[in-house]
């Protein structure tokens, strides 16, 4: 049973860190700011996901797996606020960030 959870962890860790790869590269390609902001957004998120969903096997108790769980949500409200305050200043201003 541990060789499977480990392989799911390993599985799991290394789609999320791909995710964030294709979000690095995605920061570089897109022209303007607004469409790197979505992508960066997006995919880091999805990709924060698979790596907590990964290690949650390897939590060693139900408090671990909790404040990993706690960290995800936290990004994904500190990274919505964030994209939200970011896009509504660049549209106000009428630049590109």
């Amino acid at each position: 049973m541990t060789l499977i959870l480990d392989v799911f962890t390993i599985a799991a860790v290394t789609v999320g860190v791909f995710f964030f790869v294709i979000a690095a590269l995605a920061f570089l390609r897109f022209p303007d700011g607004l469409t790197r902001l979505h992508a960066l957004t997006k995919v880091d998120n999805v990709g924060l996901g698979l790596i907590v969903f990964g290690l949650l096997p390897q939590a060693g108790s139900v408090m671990g797996a909790l404040k990993l769980i706690c960290v995800w949500l936290l990004v994904q409200f500190s990274g919505a606020i964030v994209t939200q305050l970011i896009a509504r200043s660049t549209r106000r201003e009428g630049q590109e960030a």
